[in-house]
C-alpha cells in the first residue's frame, strides 16, 4: 500500500444484473431489508423504496426454505414493477437454502462460518451460480466464524483472513471469477485491519476480487454514521472498497444517503506527498507513535502539542504524510481539517472520513474539526464520537445496535431509542442490542452487556460472553438489563 498518495486497488468486473462493481467502475451503494421475506408484498415495497433512495444493490434475509423459495415471488413482482435493482439473497445456517435461492436472485452471500469445503457444497453452488449467471459474495463476519477457525485463531483478523482465503482459493481452483468478499466486523479496529490484511492476502496469491465494505452494528443517528464513516473512510482512504453499505438501525433507506456522502467524498482525491520516514506507519497493528494515551480535542490543546493543518482535497493523505515526515517522532500532534458546511451530519460524516484512520493508525493525538457553522458544543461532540468511534477515547456509552433484517425477531429500532433514553449517561460503558443470534453473540462479544433478540416476543441477555438469562419477555427486558447493570455495579444515577 502506497501511503503518499490515493490510487483505488485494482479489481476485476463483477456483474450483479445491471449493475458491475470493480474495475473503474464508481464504488455501488446497497442495503439490507428488514421486513419478513416471506412477506411478498411488504418485501417489494421497501426494495423500491431503497431502490428509489439510490441504491443499486438490494440484500434480503433467508434464513429458512420457505423465504428462500418466496424469493421467486419477490423477484417476479419487482422485474414486473421495473425494479432493476441487483437482488442478494443473505444465507445463514441453512447452506441448502443458497441452493434455492440462487435459483433466483442476482447474487448469494454466504458466511463461511456456517459451510464446509471439504463436502462439496461450495463447489455445488458454484456450478449453480456459474449456470445462472449469479454472482457470489463470500461473507465473513467478526462475530461469527466456524468453530474450527475459532478453535485456532480466536476471534480475531487473523482467523478473518484464514475463514476467506480458505473460500477464495475454492473459487480459484473451480475458475471462478464472479465473487465479491467482506470482512465485516462492528470493532472499527479490527474491520480496517481485517480488509487491509486480506487486500494484501490476495494480492499475494494473485486474486483481484472485488471488496464490499461495511461496520456492522453501528448504531443510529450522528454517532451511528460517524462509526461507519470511521471505518470505511479508512479504507476508501487506502483505496481499498468497491462497494459499500452503511448499517444503521433505522429504515434502511436512511443508509443510502449516507453511503452515497460518503462514495463522493472519495470520487475525486488529489495530491502526492513526501514521506521522510514511512517505517514508522504499521498498517496491520496498534503502535501510537507518542506518548499521549488519551487523545484531546481541540478546546484541551496545552503545550507541547503541534497542529498540522489540512490544505487540500486528500486531507487523510496530506496530514499522514506530515506525520510521518516529523523530525521529533515522538511530536504530540493534533490534526486539523476545516468543514465549511451548515449540516451536522455532513460535517460528521466527512470529519470522521478523513481523520478517523489517523487515530486507528495510532498517528494523531489530538483532533480539531473546525466547523465555522456549527455550535461549539456540535463541534466538541463531533470530535469525542470520532475519537470514540476509532477505540482511542470512550467518552459516553457505545450501543452496538445492528440494522435489524427480516430474522429481526423484535423492533429494534424502538427498543434501541428505549434503552438509550435508559442509560446514555452512563460512562464507559458498551451494550450491544441485536436482532437475533446469527451475529448477535459473536459481534457483541467485546460489548459489557448484550440484549439479543432469542424467539418472537423473548430476549436473552448477556453479561460479557455469558449468558444471564434466557427467553424473557420482551416487555420485561429492559427493566432486566437495568436491574442486571445495576448488580455489576455499572449502573450511575443520572445527574
Amino acid at each position: 500500500m502506497d501511503i503518499t498518495k490515493y490510487a483505488r486497488r485494482q479489481s476485476h468486473e463483477v456483474r450483479i444484473a445491471d449493475c458491475t462493481i470493480g474495475s473503474n467502475h464508481p464504488i455501488a451503494i446497497q442495503s439490507m431489508t428488514n421486513t419478513p421475506t416471506s412477506d411478498t408484498s411488504a418485501s417489494v415495497a421497501q426494495v423500491e423504496r431503497i431502490a428509489k433512495a439510490g441504491a443499486e444493490i438490494v440484500r434480503l434475509t433467508a434464513q429458512g426454505k420457505r423465504e428462500g423459495e418466496n424469493l421467486a415471488n419477490i423477484m417476479t413482482e419487482l422485474r414486473q414493477k421495473g425494479c432493476k435493482a441487483a437482488i442478494v439473497a443473505d444465507i445463514h445456517f441453512v447452506p441448502e437454502v443458497a441452493a434455492i435461492a440462487a435459483q433466483y436472485v442476482d447474487k448469494v452471500r454466504i458466511n463461511p462460518g456456517n459451510y464446509r469445503t471439504s463436502n462439496g457444497e461450495l463447489e455445488a453452488l458454484i456450478a449453480q451460480c456459474r449456470e445462472r449467471g449469479v454472482a457470489l459474495r463470500i461473507g465473513v463476519n467478526h462475530g461469527s466464524l466456524a468453530k474450527r477457525i475459532f478453535d485456532e485463531w480466536g476471534d480475531t483478523p487473523e482467523g478473518m483472513i484464514v475463514s476467506a482465503m480458505e473460500f477464495l482459493r475454492v473459487c480459484q481452483k473451480e475458475k471462478f471469477d464472479q465473487v465479491v468478499v467482506s470482512m465485516k466486523s462492528s470493532n472499527t479496529r479490527v474491520m480496517v485491519h481485517a480488509y487491509r490484511m486480506l487486500a494484501e492476502a490476495m494480492e499475494a496469491e494473485g486474486m483481484t476480487y472485488p471488496i464490499h465494505l461495511g461496520v456492522t452494528e453501528a448504531g443510529n443517528g450522528i454517532e451511528g454514521r460517524i462509526k461507519s464513516a470511521v471505518g470505511i473512510g479508512a479504507l476508501l482512504a487506502d483505496g481499498i472498497g468497491d462497494t459499500i453499505r452503511v448499517s444503521l438501525t433505522e429504515a434502511p433507506e436512511n443508509e443510502v444517503p449516507v453511503a452515497r456522502m460518503l462514495t463522493q467524498h472519495y470520487a475525486i482525491r488529489e495530491g502526492e506527498f513526501d514521506v521522510a520516514h514511512p517505517e514508522r506507519y504499521h498498517p496491520t497493528e496498534f503502535v501510537r507513535r507518542s506518548n499521549i494515551t488519551t487523545p484531546i480535542t481541540h478546546d484541551e490543546i496545552g503545550d507541547g502539542f503541534m497542529v498540522i493543518e489540512s490544505h487540500t482535497s486528500n486531507p487523510t493523505a496530506e496530514l499522514r504524510a506530515a506525520i510521518l515526515s516529523l523530525e521529533d517522532e515522538k511530536q504530540p500532534v493534533v490534526v486539523k481539517c476545516r468543514y465549511e458546511q451548515t449540516d451536522i451530519e455532513e460535517v460528521a460524516i466527512k470529519a470522521a472520513a478523513d481523520l478517523g484512520v489517523l487515530f486507528l493508525d495510532g498517528l494523531a493525538d489530538g483532533i480539531w474539526v473546525d466547523a465555522p457553522e456549527l455550535e461549539a458544543e456540535q463541534v466538541k461532540q463531533i470530535e469525542l464520537m470520532i475519537l470514540q468511534a476509532a477505540r482511542v477515547r470512550f467518552s459516553q456509552t457505545e450501543y452496538i445496535a445492528c440494522p435489524s433484517c427480516g430474522r429481526t425477531l423484535y423492533d429494534i429500532e424502538k427498543t434501541l431509542a428505549q434503552i438509550k433514553s435508559r442509560t446514555s449517561h452512563l460512562k464507559n460503558l458498551k451494550i450491544g442490542i441485536m436482532g437475533c443470534i446469527v451475529n448477535g453473540p459473536g459481534e457483541m462479544a467485546d460489548a459489557d452487556y448484550g440484549y439479543v433478540g432469542a424467539a418472537a416476543g423473548r430476549i436473552t441477555l448477556y453479561k460479557g460472553r455469558e449468558v444471564v438469562e434466557r427467553n424473557i419477555p420482551q416487555e420485561e427486558a429492559i427493566e432486566h438489563l437495568i436491574e442486571l447493570i445495576k448488580l455489576n455495579g455499572d449502573w450511575q444515577e443520572p445527574e
